[in-house]
């Protein structure tokens, strides 16, 4: 496995802190292999270490309440500075308690969970103040380039935008060997981690909502809008409010965002809509078969998810006659993006370039697309996508 030294060098400035180190995000995303590689680099200090990793039975089946973790460490542990590392630490109840407890005992706290109620509710209260959180997301394309060339695998541009980032992606034999263990990944976050958990009785209405929505990536919804879909061409019965609710459990399971509309004539954010993009495209692509992947919105849902790896701030630019894709901010720099798979079509060209007009100069303007010939012009920057996957940021 690679090694993620994004994530990696941030979490480890927290190493010696008394905070409990949170870190979160989509089932299968890698955050349990960094957690390893944190232990492994904190090893070569000290073997004054704990770690439990409660998806293996063999060692979690004898610690079922926080208590019993505080005295498992406690029984393991040296008396001076101790290291934990709690891998998947949400199926116990009241953990936030061990933690609490534990961090008091000279000890360096590290956990990780793929559901963001860990730091939700009653739980954030709990540990307020006293945590700092980060999120992991599936690989992107530089970091899964490289995962591919240690296991000796073909995984160019082309297979990025149909099967995304999951790294065991890359393990599979075929695409039939792929489509299953995606298929198995999926059934474990939507049925496992969200119908079990909020113990959802309308199952089958549920399943319907989460595959119009992992099917209708990077477009503008409200949960009206979707309540109204359904229930005209499903014979459903089902509220905005109920899909509202639905719509954060996906978020809370890390499987999809959503992106603000801005209004520069409103002055303000456009709440009843938002964009909706997936932590990864692969979600999107088991839904769909014969070849048939939806690409155009694969493209600009990767931009959404490099673009965030690049530690930008995004908005959706909402204007009376179009919109800017993203308004992408870092520090004191902002940036005005398009994203089209291609605008060799001179049609779409123009479509794209369009809403740019109506800006001013103040601030760079970007159109990312496939396409090898350059359509910059005096105002807009062509960046042909093959070139930004490989960016560490803008310029």
């Amino acid at each position: 496995m690679i090694i993620r030294r994004k994530y990696i060098d941030e979490i480890m400035k927290f190493a010696e802190s008394d905070l409990i180190k949170v870190i979160t995000g989509v089932r299968r995303c890698g955050k349990s292999v960094i957690l390893e590689q944190i232990c492994n680099i904190i090893k070569k200090e000290t073997d004054n270490i704990v770690y439990i990793d409660f998806d293996d039975r063999a060692q979690s089946n004898f610690i079922a309440s926080w208590e019993d973790i505080v005295n498992f460490v406690n029984k393991e542990r040296k008396p001076e500075r101790c290291y934990v590392f709690l891998d998947e630490i949400q199926n116990i109840d009241n953990w936030a308690m061990a933690v609490k407890s534990l961090r008091r005992e000279e000890c360096s706290v590290f956990i990780t969970g793929s559901n963001s109620k860990l730091l939700s509710g009653e739980i954030a209260r709990e540990i307020s103040g006293r945590f700092v959180s980060f999120r992991i997301r599936p690989f992107v394309f530089r970091e899964i380039s490289e995962y591919a060339r240690i296991l000796n695998k073909k995984y160019d541009i082309q297979d990025y935008i149909i099967w995304g980032g999951f790294p065991q992606v890359l393990e599979q034999v075929d695409e039939s060997a792929v489509r299953r263990y995606l298929n198995s990944l999926d059934d474990t976050i939507i049925i496992n981690d969200i119908i079990s958990r909020f113990k959802i009785k309308k199952v089958d209405d549920f399943k319907r909502v989460v595959n119009f929505i992992l099917l209708s990536h990077a477009r503008i919804y409200s949960p009206y809008s979707i309540s109204n879909y359904m229930n005209t061409n499903n014979h459903s019965n089902i509220s905005s409010n109920t899909i509202q609710k639905w719509i954060g459990y996906l978020k809370e399971a890390y499987i999809i965002d959503e992106l603000a509309r801005y209004s520069k004539k409103a002055k303000k954010e456009l709440e009843n809509s938002k964009k909706i993009y997936l932590c990864d495209i692969a979600l999107n692509s088991i839904r769909l078969k014969n070849g048939e992947y939806d690409i155009t919105h694969n493209f600009e849902n990767i931009v959404f998810n490099e673009l965030l790896f690049m530690d930008y701030s995004l908005q959706v630019y909402n204007m009376i006659d179009g919109e800017i894709d993203f308004v992408a901010q870092k520090g004191n720099k902002t940036f005005y993006i398009q994203v089209a798979y291609s605008i060799v079509d001179e049609n779409t060209r123009k479509r794209e370039f369009a809403p740019f007009a109506k800006l001013d100069n103040q601030h760079k303007k970007i159109i990312i697309t496939s396409d090898e010939y350059d359509f910059s012009t005096s105002t807009v920057e062509h960046i042909k996508f093959k070139d930004f996957v490989m960016m560490d940021e803008l310029s």
